[in-house]
């Protein structure tokens, strides 16, 4: 009995020691989407000041593809030691795993959730090109053209908001992309006719005159853009599933590593000057603890997973 208290003790004393000197290496934050958008903008805001925070080079590594199943089969199978780390948004964690028959991974049983990061602002918008200006304009276009427009999508909210629409009886086309930044490219070039985008991408555009914001797709107006109506303003169907991005590691990840790097997000989170240039993305931070996340994601999977089946979409 007393080998097997000793034992105990000096497992638990070898943790804290190893809490204690996390990390010894540089730090990736791998991210599934391309440089450029709104996940890579925030990523880079927050990787300076925690590198000073954790006193080791903390590098944001794109890897992108597969709706961010290549990002996050990556992180699942690298070591558990808070050296790698998956900054996701819930189409790796919820899309993936709901709408693929086989799954590479299980977001609740392959990653140790670390803290919540926020959630993203979407804005509707249109090639000016169309003179589109209004939900009542798309609607009547639409209806008198149907099949003609193109919708770019490159995320599940982007997927689910199309779904929506045709469910409405509004008939467009799909375009998959790999990323935020190609598609409104593609939208100011009229290659693309419609989609959805953060203000990363998209406000210089819309302030500019290039892009047209139809609707945001929020439960309530944006400051950024407080002409712009909601979905349910506009008459369009609203989009109302949270669009999040979190940050995970390996499944196995020690507590005391998650509990470090939980503490440091947080507080780098909360200070004025990251507000500050976060808010400027669009992006609305929020924190959590690691358990309050944990919950999330597996009440998200619930809530996605109707979302999904109501819009018709099945895992293929």
């Amino acid at each position: 009995m007393r080998k097997i208290i000793f034992a105990v003790a000096a497992f638990l004393l070898a943790g804290a020691a190893w809490a204690q000197s996390y990390p010894t290496k540089p730090v990736r934050i791998v991210i599934h989407f391309p440089a450029g958008g709104s996940t890579d903008t925030v990523a880079r805001i927050l990787a300076q000041p925690l590198s000073v925070a954790l006193g080791q080079p903390v590098v944001v590594e794109n890897r992108t593809g597969a709706d961010g199943a290549i990002g996050g089969d990556f992180v699942m199978k690298s070591p558990p030691d808070g050296s790698t780390l998956f900054l996701a948004s819930q189409t790796a964690m919820l899309q993936v795993p709901l709408l693929r028959k086989n799954p590479p991974y299980d977001p609740l049983a392959d990653f140790t959730p670390i803290g919540l990061v926020g959630q993203y602002v979407f804005v509707l918008v249109a090639s000016p090109a169309l003179d589109i200006k209004t939900g009542a304009d798309l609607i009547r276009y639409v209806q008198a053209n149907p099949g003609k427009l193109n919708f770019g999508t490159y995320s599940s909210g982007g997927q689910r908001f199309l779904a929506n629409l045709k469910r409405s009886g509004l008939d467009l086309v799909a375009v998959p992309y790999k990323g935020e930044g190609r598609t409104v490219v593609d939208v100011l070039g009229g290659r693309t006719h419609l989609t959805i985008a953060t203000p990363t991408s998209s406000l210089q555009h819309i302030r500019a005159g290039k892009l047209q914001a139809i609707s945001m797709l929020l439960p309530s107006r944006n400051p950024l853009l407080p002409e712009v109506p909601t979905t349910e303003e506009a008459g369009l169907p609203p989009l109302s599933v949270a669009t999040w991005a979190a940050l995970f590691g390996p499944a196995g990840t020690p507590r005391e590593i998650v509990a470090r790097l939980n503490r440091e997000l947080n507080t780098v989170m909360a200070r004025p000057e990251v507000r500050e240039q976060v808010d400027r993305q669009g992006f609305q931070l929020q924190g959590s603890t690691p358990e309050e996340l944990g919950a999330y994601v597996k009440a998200q999977l619930g809530a996605w997973g109707k979302a999904f089946n109501d819009a018709g979409l099945k895992p293929e």
